[in-house]
């Protein structure tokens, strides 16, 4: 696994031709919207609100994202992207790429992990840059001590904070407004020793939960629980150098509170979000954002930007 994460006003007139599709499918409503031309890039407006609806699930090479999105500051956006179902479309996303991602691309043994990277690379570029109104390819990034990735100083004013992880074949972006957030995703598997691991790197109340189980549940309760780290050190950007047995986490299934204790500072518990959150059958997922006033959109819920 790699880890590498408001209504707009318009200041001009955009001219677009949309036609909307509506098809029920399996009992469920889905939007398919086609947008005929774009906002113009580079635009330090917002535009209008708009009838067209975004999907946070991206599953194949068909989709397109919208010239610019909203993004309010009490809402946190999870989208989920299928990097196999967009890998092979390699050169869409590789012109998008700055010469040090196109450097590490270059530094993969095997295509597929290649192809994985520059489309999940590429994409958090295009997301990025329609929530800010400019082009993807102009983006910068900066990297902290512990080499969490932030928008770099020409992007910095529009305050948008993202994190990304991937695992197996997908991958899962969050992005808010002026708050830290982290993200975790594992695909499940059976091929590790998971109790030595944990004995190694979850807090006694963690071992305690897990040895309560029983041997059918422990397996994916592993996986709660190190998703649900992973996405806690994330946010808080200090990486593997705040020791995973400083804090405790819940490994319940379903948790929307999963931040049980932090130490010393057992106030530290109270200033997070960190919960489970969808990433499709066979993996599990957690977020992390600091402060507890912000809702969740995301990918599962359908269309809904």
């Amino acid at each position: 696994m790699e880890t590498d994460g408001q209504s707009w006003i318009c200041e001009c007139v955009v001219t677009c031709q949309e036609s909307i599709a509506l098809f029920i499918v399996s009992g469920f409503w889905f939007l398919v919207g086609f947008v005929n031309c774009k906002a113009p890039l580079g635009l330090s407006g917002r535009p209008a609100e708009r009838l067209m609806k975004q999907n946070m699930n991206i599953a194949d090479t068909s989709f397109e994202i919208e010239a610019s999105l909203p993004l309010p500051e009490d809402e946190v956006q999870l989208w989920r992207v299928d990097l196999e179902g967009i890998r092979a479309d390699e050169s869409r996303w590789q012109k998008l790429l700055s010469a040090d991602e196109s450097a590490r691309a270059a530094r993969f043994h095997f295509a597929r992990d290649r192809q994985r990277y520059v489309a999940s690379r590429g994409v958090l570029r295009t997301i990025l840059a329609s929530y800010l109104g400019t082009d993807a390819g102009s983006l910068s990034f900066s990297y902290s001590e512990k080499e969490k990735p932030s928008l770099g100083p020409a992007h910095a004013d529009g305050e948008v904070k993202f994190n990304i992880a991937h695992s197996g074949g997908i991958a899962l972006l969050a992005f808010t407004r002026r708050r830290e957030i982290g993200v975790d995703v594992e695909q499940f598997r059976r091929d590790t020793d998971l109790e030595a691991i944990a004995r190694r790197y979850f807090s006694t109340h963690e071992q305690n939960q897990l040895a309560a189980l029983s041997p059918d549940e422990k397996d994916n309760a592993f996986f709660r629980c190190w998703t649900r780290k992973e996405a806690y050190i994330k946010a808080t950007g200090d990486g593997l150098s705040l020791p995973l047995s400083q804090f405790d986490v819940s490994i319940a299934a379903g948790e929307t509170n999963a931040l049980v204790a932090t130490r010393p500072d057992a106030s530290e518990a109270g200033r997070w979000r960190l919960q489970e959150v969808p990433a499709g059958t066979g993996y599990v997922a957690a977020l992390c954002v600091r402060g507890q006033d912000w809702k969740l959109n995301d990918w599962s819920a359908g269309v809904r930007i």
